[in-house]
């Protein structure tokens, strides 16, 4: 899919054209507003928008349809283009993926860049960090519980991690235990945008595999399973970052308040119809709030990554 080598405001008006969008509806699903539109289009070839608007139309026109790329490659020429594909730039699963010093757990980059968030695609830049492949299992948890003394789950019989569920994410946790793991093992609950940004990708699909709703590639209430499953179980479903369970199985602690004492949850559950399941949606609870879907992941800034390699 193409790129723009430089946006001005002719490209602005081209793209805007070749979507066949009134300003009103290009500047709402850019996330900017008309008057900014307004601006960019009559000061043309003279007007370049700022870097983190420019990576926005980028994102804009690699999410549109091949047609639309066909009559913008016309109203512009081929000149002012470039063959480069932003999600190409995504690291797969495998690739770039390092395990954490501490806890073990396997964490992929994902690189500083713009995205398309929230249920407005709002653009935003957002720096690079590390986020773990796979929600915090069981398992994992047990590690911190044995290295700490903290409390374990209360769905565990006598404290001890339940073999037929050591893989599958912990559950029955607050903000607060979330929280204290992530301080245990040297990393931090994601922000609510660093978590949707793993899930969608830079272009802002709906789901992490996309947009074409498949309650099929996720844990949710349609599925009929009724609990929580091996956190590797939906491999069709993982994001372009190669993140897995982003779309139901539990919801997830995030570090962003939403009011004092209540904190973000992303991502639906089990319990979720596939409707509450979509990265984008809101949801938040008391960080007392303990439940059978409700676990974490845990992430790292791309800096405090680098030297603890550097480390070992």
């Amino acid at each position: 899919m193409p790129t723009v080598h430089r946006w001005t405001g002719v490209e602005v008006r081209a793209l805007r054209d070749a979507m066949r969008m009134s300003l009103r509806e290009f500047a709402a699903h850019l996330g900017v507003s008309e008057r900014m539109v307004s601006k960019w289009e009559a000061g043309r070839e003279n007007i370049q928008p700022r870097p983190v608007n420019q990576a926005a139309l980028d994102t804009c026109l690699n999410r549109s349809d091949p047609d639309t790329h066909a009559r913008f490659a016309f109203l512009v020429g081929d000149s002012v283009l470039s063959a480069g594909d932003q999600e190409a730039q995504i690291e797969p699963i495998g690739s770039g993926q390092v395990n954490h010093p501490t806890d073990g757990s396997a964490m992929i980059m994902v690189e500083g860049s713009v995205f398309l968030g929230g249920p407005g695609n709002t653009p935003a830049w957002i720096p690079g960090y590390y986020i773990d492949v796979f929600p915090v299992s069981n398992e994992d948890y047990a590690l911190f519980v044995a290295a700490t003394g903290h409390q374990a789950p209360d769905h565990w019989p006598d404290g001890q991690c339940p073999p037929e569920i050591k893989d599958h994410p912990v559950v029955f946790v607050t903000w607060h235990d979330a929280n204290s793991y992530a301080t245990w093992a040297g990393k931090t609950l994601p922000t609510g945008q660093q978590w949707e940004k793993a899930a969608r990708g830079t272009r802002g699909t709906v789901y992490p595999w996309g947009d074409q709703p498949t309650p099929a590639k996720c844990n949710v209430r349609e599925n009929g399973v009724g609990q929580t499953t091996a956190r590797d179980c939906y491999q069709s479903g993982v994001s372009p970052y190669g993140v897995y369970d982003m779309c139901g199985n539990v919801w997830e602690w995030c570090s962003t308040e939403s009011k004092p004492g209540r904190h973000e949850l992303k991502g639906g559950a089990w319990t979720s119809p596939f409707n509450r399941a979509t990265p984008s949606s809101f949801n938040d609870a008391n960080a007392t709030m303990k439940d059978d879907d409700t676990g974490f992941r845990c992430v790292v800034a791309a800096e405090t990554m680098d030297e603890l390699l550097r480390r070992r």
